[in-house]
């Protein structure tokens, strides 16, 4: 049964875990104001190892939340994830960060008597990752994890649910949903606070992926941005400052 190291970095939060025959057996996590995850990835991954007691060269795969989300944090992930592979030899997962994001949330309404709740199954669950001003990235999902509707960049407004929300209850989640908290009017909108990318909702479909030989190519595999990096623009100091 395969020992996977789990990476995500794909926001705000740094998230790492190490799982067997699909139990985790560490995980360290962290959520900053600003993005550490240079300094904090490398160092989780030692520990998750040391605390299930693994040597890199017990590791099968490592599985890595491929996207969207912030381009630096995807870029740190995957980074590493290519480099342990390349280093070991061993095959990368890439898991769709907003399912993963989904697969939390539902974990966490779930609770430790691992049902949904009732007033949870026809609703549609709506992981939202920040991509800054108002617009997200976000997916729609049943609670089963089936797909409702692709993964997509919109600026949100009044009206952007408004048709679904006339007939489902939707429940919003990630540090997207935040600030759409105060445009999003409708007694049908729910709103869970505190739920960040976390590797725990990876361990599952990871496992599922090596188990069927889901893997990409390490050479080509790049992350999924969804949109084109567009870089700020440098400040200009004035003659005297």
């Amino acid at each position: 049964m395969p020992s996977i190291i789990h990476i995500e970095t794909t926001t705000r939060a740094c998230s790492v875990g190490l799982s067997h025959s699909g139990k985790m057996l560490a995980l360290r996590e962290s959520v900053s104001q600003e993005y550490s995850h240079s300094s904090s990835l490398t160092v989780f991954m030692e520990d998750v190892m040391r605390e299930a007691g693994k040597k890199p060269s017990d590791i099968d795969a490592v599985a890595v939340s491929y996207g969207p989300g912030s381009y630096t944090g995807l870029r740190i992930g995957v980074s590493a994830a290519k480099g342990f592979c390349y280093a070991r030899d061993i095959p990368l997962i890439a898991i769709d960060t907003l399912k993963a994001l989904a697969k939390t949330a539902i974990r966490k309404l779930a609770g430790q008597e691992g049902l949904v709740p009732l007033a949870a199954l026809e609703a549609l669950f709506c992981p939202m990752i920040d991509a800054r001003r108002m617009e997200v990235y976000y997916a729609l999902y049943r609670h089963d994890l089936f797909s409702m509707q692709e993964t997509r960049a919109e600026v949100i407004g009044e009206d952007t649910f408004s048709k679904l929300l006339e007939d489902y209850k939707i429940i919003f989640f990630g540090d997207g949903a935040e600030k759409c908290r105060s445009v999003i009017k409708s007694c049908n909108a729910l709103f869970l606070d505190d739920i960040w990318p976390s590797v725990l909702g990876m361990a599952e479909e990871a496992e599922k992926h090596f188990e069927q030989g889901i893997f990409v190519n390490l050479a080509y595999f790049e992350p999924f941005y969804l949109k084109d990096f567009v870089a700020g623009k440098p400040k200009v100091k004035g003659l005297y400052s």
